[in-house]
């Protein structure tokens, strides 16, 4: 009997975990890697062999699929055989966090790795980071130039051993080092340059170090102000990495939930209820926590006295994290602890939101990536996503293979990031020459369409112009896998179909097409993107329609006035939300993506519904515009903070709550049993409960995300999914 095994099979221990299996069920035959699947071939009892199996499983293995064949060939034994090359696609191993196996040899003082940080095996460490081809074998990773020991070999070579097969192990002898740099790149020559950093961040210097998927800065929390300085970034949330969840309780409020996914085996980092380290995140009331995940992060802090550092990716605002060494001085840092392992794959630590039992990927990379979405269709599409925050995708044998983040797509480090991910993502799934179709963003200024125009013509084929919150709203079906809903898509802004810019939508989408049932008014964005950068502009736009002027006055105020007629126009709610942030005088400067809306938040989560507004709906247009002048009755009172708070959350609420009941009614008349809610606004949290308690009132099933970002890192699914169907049909 032959079994071919589909799965998350490579690079997990699951050709020794079947070895051993057969060996204690007494089975002669075979186990053999096939590139995407693996062979088995057993003379008996094939099915207590698949329960054994099962039961046994390695805990970063995955089965999805298991097929049987006729073998009648006679074996004296079972054998563990070498690997071949077999179909492209492979469901590559994601990076895993150390195991608790690990982490004990590197603090056993009398283990060969004692203190040695790159100490992995079967079921943990680096996997996709340093994956060049399949099948996954160690001349096809960044450990190719590693040759390893005697000792090394020996565990390798074991099926009994838990090192077998491990193509990344290595120790002291054989494996990777680190060295230490100063500012100028000198080497500083020390006995221990992992202590030696330490003790410098200890005593207030900046450095950075080099870990699996790319680099960090590193610094203790009490220099962050001076960190601000130096990074130039005055206001940006920085994610803190503690040395155990004991620290992280002091950091923020953890729920169950909370404390599972920061000791899961993706090890992310989890946004939490900041408890304090206002600096950390300022005018947030949430913190970025996450925990060691290599074993140099363990060392590190067993030589600090520090039990927190601000860990932040290494890179030039707005370009992708610095991989290679030689780069990654001109940040200009106190000093360097880099090793000698090339990264082929550049990965971001993942942020995860988490509310109630679901997942809100703000970015989904590292410990996730690459695993796949399932979908109904064949067909081979390539899809570049958004703008900004953008994920690339293809789609092959029925899957979704999305890539890690990638970035800010106007800086052209990021372009080339996006089309070497799909490259490489090709490169483990499937035959370079097979694409059916390419899909972008229907924005014109968008650019990763000359990416995807790129790829259409390397590739012969048609490019699907896809428009932003339909992408979004299928993104939301296939990660809940629903057919059909009525979406709520709000966000900051996506191109629309009239030539408007949308994100205050209610959008009944299935996979082929959307009709949109209402959105929220329109308003002139002043100067386009400035307004965006100064939200100013848009309460300045908003009292227009009544004639008065706010934040600017005289010359400024006459020049604003005659751009109104000459911008562009915008639903959107996150626009809102920054208007209004900016109103009550919570963030009138934008800094980073989303800071006054993200500001905001802080003020809904403490608010209560105090104040009552009227709202015209007119042709399922929902104005925004009368809540803010109703909203002036209040506001030229002295309000404490505590009233602004009340003010801001009635005001979002007035505004949601009119949206989700137009999308509740329209459901009811259509017979839809699924609201949806997703775009870059179902990042809030009190605007998901908002929603949520009116549909569940209305005995409405509510679909957020899960699996897919709620945001534009989602985009590339949906663009994949909609093209699917079209095809398809």
């Amino acid at each position: 009997m032959k079994l071919i095994f589909k799965g998350i099979v490579q690079g997990v221990g699951f050709r020794p975990t079947i070895y051993r299996v057969a060996k204690q069920l007494g089975l002669k035959g075979y186990v053999l890697n096939l590139g995407s699947e693996v062979e088995v071939v057993i003379d008996k009892n094939k099915e207590g062999f698949i329960r054994e199996l099962r039961k046994h499983l390695p805990s970063i293995a995955q089965i999805t699929d298991i097929i049987e064949l006729e073998d009648n060939r006679n074996f004296k034994d079972f054998h563990i055989f070498h690997s071949k090359d077999g179909e492209k696609q492979s469901l590559i191993p994601i990076d895993i966090g150390i195991c608790e196996d690990c982490i004990r040899e590197i603090f056993d003082k009398k283990d060969r790795r004692h203190y040695f940080p790159f100490t992995n095996c079967t079921v943990c460490g680096a996997r996709f980071s340093l994956i060049n081809s399949v099948p996954y074998d160690r001349e096809r990773t960044s450990m190719d130039n590693f040759n390893l020991c005697k000792d090394c070999s020996v565990e390798y070579k074991d099926p009994m051993n838990r090192r077998y097969h491990a193509q990344t192990i290595s120790c002291p002898t054989c494996g990777p080092v680190y060295k230490l740099y100063d500012k100028n790149q000198n080497t500083i020559d020390i006995d221990n340059p992992i202590e030696f950093f330490a003790k410098q961040i200890d005593l207030g210097k900046i450095g950075i170090v080099k870990s699996w998927g790319g680099m960090h800065i590193a610094c203790k929390i009490e220099e962050i102000l001076r960190f601000r300085k130096w990074y130039k970034r005055p206001q940006k949330s920085f994610a803190v990495m503690v040395k155990d969840v004991k620290t992280a309780k002091e950091y923020g409020y953890i729920t169950d939930g909370e404390k599972k996914l920061l000791l899961s085996k993706a090890k992310p980092i989890v946004l939490l209820k900041k408890r304090k380290a206002e600096q950390i995140s300022p005018g947030l009331d949430t913190i970025g926590i996450f925990l060691p995940y290599t074993g140099l992060h363990h060392i590190l802090f067993s030589y600090l006295q520090a039990d927190a550092l601000i860990m932040t990716s290494a890179n030039i605002p707005g370009e992708p994290m610095m991989t290679k060494n030689n780069e990654v001085f001109s940040l200009g840092a106190d000093l360097y602890l880099l090793h000698n392992r090339n990264i082929p794959n550049r990965v971001d630590d993942s942020v995860v939101r988490l509310w109630n039992k679901s997942r809100f990927f703000l970015r989904k990379s590292r410990g996730f990536i690459p695993e796949p979405i399932d979908v109904s269709y064949d067909s081979n599409i390539l899809c570049v996503g958004a703008g900004e925050n953008i994920t690339g995708s293809i789609s092959v044998d029925k899957k979704i293979f999305v890539t890690q983040y990638i970035g800010n797509s106007k800086y052209y480090p990021t372009l080339e990031f996006l089309k070497s991910s799909l490259w490489h993502m090709m490169d483990l799934n499937m035959e370079r020459s097979n694409i059916d179709a390419i899909g972008m963003d229907l924005h014109p200024g968008y650019d990763t369409r000359s990416v995807a125009k790129e790829f259409s013509k390397e590739f012969s084929t048609h490019v699907f112009e896809i428009q932003h919150h339909f992408a979004h709203a299928v993104s939301l079906l296939v990660d809940q896998m629903v057919d059909e809903g009525v979406v709520l898509t709000l966000d900051g802004l996506g191109y629309g179909s009239d030539g408007n810019f949308w994100g205050g939508e209610i959008l009944h989408s299935n996979h082929h097409s959307f009709d949109r049932v209402g959105h929220l008014e329109y308003i002139p964005i002043l100067g386009g993107d400035q307004a965006t950068h100064d939200p100013r502009r848009l309460v300045f736009a908003i009292f227009q329609r009544f004639n008065e002027d706010r934040f600017f006055k005289d010359n400024e105020a006459d020049i604003l006035r005659k751009l109104i007629d000459k911008s562009p126009l915008s639903c959107s709610l996150g626009r809102v939300l920054d208007a209004i942030s900016c109103y009550l005088g919570i963030c009138c400067k934008r800094t980073y993506d989303g800071e006054p809306a993200m500001k905001l938040e802080k003020y809904l989560s403490l608010g209560k519904s105090e104040y009552s507004f009227d709202v015209d709906i007119k042709n399922n247009v929902v104005s925004t515009v009368d809540v803010f002048k109703q909203a002036d009755r209040i506001i030229k009172k002295s309000l404490s903070e505590s009233k602004k708070a009340d003010l801001a959350y009635s005001m979002v609420k007035t505004i949601v709550d009119t949206l989700t009941d137009m999308a509740i009614e329209y459901a009811d008349d259509k017979r839809v049993k699924t609201i949806g809610l997703t775009g870059g606004v179902s990042y809030n949290i009190p605007i998901n409960n908002m929603v949520y308690e009116k549909v569940k009132k209305a005995g409405l099933k509510l679909a957020v995300h899960d699996r897919v970002p709620n945001g534009d890192g989602g985009i590339s699914v949906g663009q994949n999914a909609i093209i699917g169907s079209k095809l398809s049909n």
